[in-house]
């Protein structure tokens, strides 16, 4: 752009008519340099047209060069909460919270340790983990756990939600809510969960093409988590991502029998002891 270089008297006004604004000289000494008019077109948003006459002097040097310099558009650095997608291989439960626990590192193996660990931890105490709230004896039910063909649930959420010392929050995508493992126990952090009525998915905070590990621990006191985690449910739900587990056909893997839902599966495996079944 070119500076102007003479000085403008207190008789100048700048006024602006039709979209074109003039920069106007009234009174100039007659012995000051000839000057010439440059037209400048304004570089604004809205100002179509405009125009700023400016005067210079005649004899001013050119510049040799002109620097263009290109606003690049910056970088959107604001993190967003997201469901990170693990197998569905009846051990997703166990994969989504050591994915959590490790900070965002996805470890295939870890199943059978963490389905031995809360073994040795029901084991353990025969008197807090009885058949009443097992729903098997202590014994059946360390030996059910740690089979590979078995599904985690509320009881397991709530033993690793003790063994980690921290708050699991498991959102729930059918009903829009959330159910919180270790609320009372004053732990300081909390991890979130995503589960659609059969398969549990880890949440995590990560920021959008960048290198910038994921979040996966949060504070209990960050409420504003609790509701983006919710929002993200409630999507899931307009988009029916679930599973009625109340009504969802189910095949027994080893007689072959029909069953809806988790009820009558329930009561198949207690009449027959068959655990192992599918989805229709």
């Amino acid at each position: 752009m070119v500076k102007p270089t003479s000085k403008i008297t207190p008789s100048h006004q700048l006024t602006a008519h039709s979209a074109t604004q003039k920069l106007l000289s009234a009174d100039f000494s007659k012995s000051a340099p000839m000057k010439k008019q440059t037209r400048l077109h304004l570089d604004r948003p809205g100002a179509v047209g405009d125009t700023l006459i400016v005067e210079e002097e005649k004899n001013k040097p050119k510049p040799q060069s002109q620097t263009t310099v290109t606003k690049r558009p910056s970088l959107d650095l604001s993190p967003v909460l997201e469901r990170h997608v693990v197998p569905a291989d009846n051990s997703c439960l166990f994969t989504s919270v050591n994915y959590i626990m490790e900070g965002g590192v996805y470890d295939p193996g870890c199943a059978p340790e963490m389905r031995a660990l809360i073994a040795e931890i029901v084991a353990s105490n025969p008197t807090a983990y009885s058949e009443a709230v097992l729903g098997k004896t202590n014994e059946d039910y360390c030996s059910w756990i740690r089979r590979d063909d078995t599904w985690g649930g509320a009881i397991e959420v709530s033993i690793l939600s003790k063994f980690y010392q921290c708050e699991i929050c498991v959102v729930d995508t059918q009903t829009v809510r959330v159910d919180r493992f270790g609320e009372d126990a004053g732990y300081t952090k909390r991890v979130l969960l995503i589960y659609d009525g059969i398969h549990y998915d880890p949440l995590q905070k990560v920021v959008p093409n960048s290198d910038i590990p994921a979040q996966t621990v949060f504070s209990t006191t960050d409420d504003i988590i609790l509701a983006q985690a919710l929002e993200l449910a409630d999507e899931a739900r307009r988009k029916r991502q679930y599973t009625d587990v109340n009504r969802f056909t189910l095949r027994c893997m080893v007689c072959q029998t029909g069953l809806v839902g988790q009820k009558e599966a329930r009561e198949h495996a207690k009449e027959t002891g068959h655990t192992n079944f599918g989805e229709v």
